[in-house]
């Protein structure tokens, strides 16, 4: 077996893996967003800890419609030896490395700028559709009440909010210490609840190791297929010739 034949077939072994990994995370998804609760049945003791994940449905469908394109692009495009797929799949998994390693220099040199950037898309949302676009309401709720935290920064991310008007002046309940299902502005000063900024932040650093160590991981995943992809783009350009 030459060398060019078996790394092609190791790309699509590799890449119909990460087909079925996208497709089994699109089903997942699909039936997390449809039927949640018997979801978290099957999980049963577990399903306090999956509550944790913010939104995992909606997720669980981006990650894995994302994994599919590219386990089709790599396998395809190996199997079918198409230089336009072969090409398109570096592309893809370039731009996502450029965009993952630019996020992490900007994470780790500029965390107050991050900040700032989260900052901007997540105070708007809260004012203008926190309490009217459900699929807004459901991901800032799930995120306040499993991490006991109010807003991005604090209460005051709602004051001024449409919630806030259409409440008469009362923020979400998870904004107060107390369990009353109404909130007001003074109870949630009184109560100092923090902002989930805060608390993802902690989270994040105190796991900083388990963190750097699986974006390594996937940095690593992500060089190999690029290098792998191009091998196999030139190869073909060499037996064409």
């Amino acid at each position: 077996m030459s060398c060019f034949t078996f790394v092609k077939l190791m790309m699509v072994l590799f890449n119909l893996f990460i087909f079925l990994g996208g497709l089994t995370l699109l089903a997942m998804g699909i039936w997390v967003s449809v039927d949640g609760g018997s979801f978290l049945r099957l999980l049963g003791p577990f399903s306090g800890e999956a509550m944790q994940f913010v939104n995992v449905g909606f997720f669980s469908i981006a990650i894995g419609g994302v994994l599919m394109l590219l386990g089709f692009l790599g396998c395809c495009g190996a199997k079918k030896e198409s230089k336009c797929l072969l090409l398109t799949f570096f592309s893809i998994i370039l731009i996502i490395f450029i965009a993952e390693l630019a996020a992490g220099v900007v994470a780790l040199a500029y965390s107050s700028f991050a900040e700032g950037i989260l900052r901007a898309w997540a105070t708007p949302a809260l004012k203008s559709h926190y309490g009217s676009e459900p699929v807004v309401t459901k991901m800032w709720n799930s995120t306040m009440t499993e991490l006991n935290c109010c807003g991005f920064t604090n209460y005051t991310d709602f004051v001024g909010s449409k919630f806030e008007k259409e409440n008469g002046g009362n923020v979400p309940p998870n904004c107060c210490s107390t369990n009353s299902t109404t909130c007001s502005k003074a109870e949630a000063e009184r109560s100092a609840v923090k902002g989930c900024f805060e608390h993802i932040l902690k989270t994040l650093k105190e796991h900083a190791n388990i963190v750097g160590g699986i974006a390594a991981g996937i940095g690593i995943m992500e060089i190999a297929a690029m290098i792998v992809s191009m091998y196999l783009y030139c190869q073909l350009d060499n037996r064409v010739s």
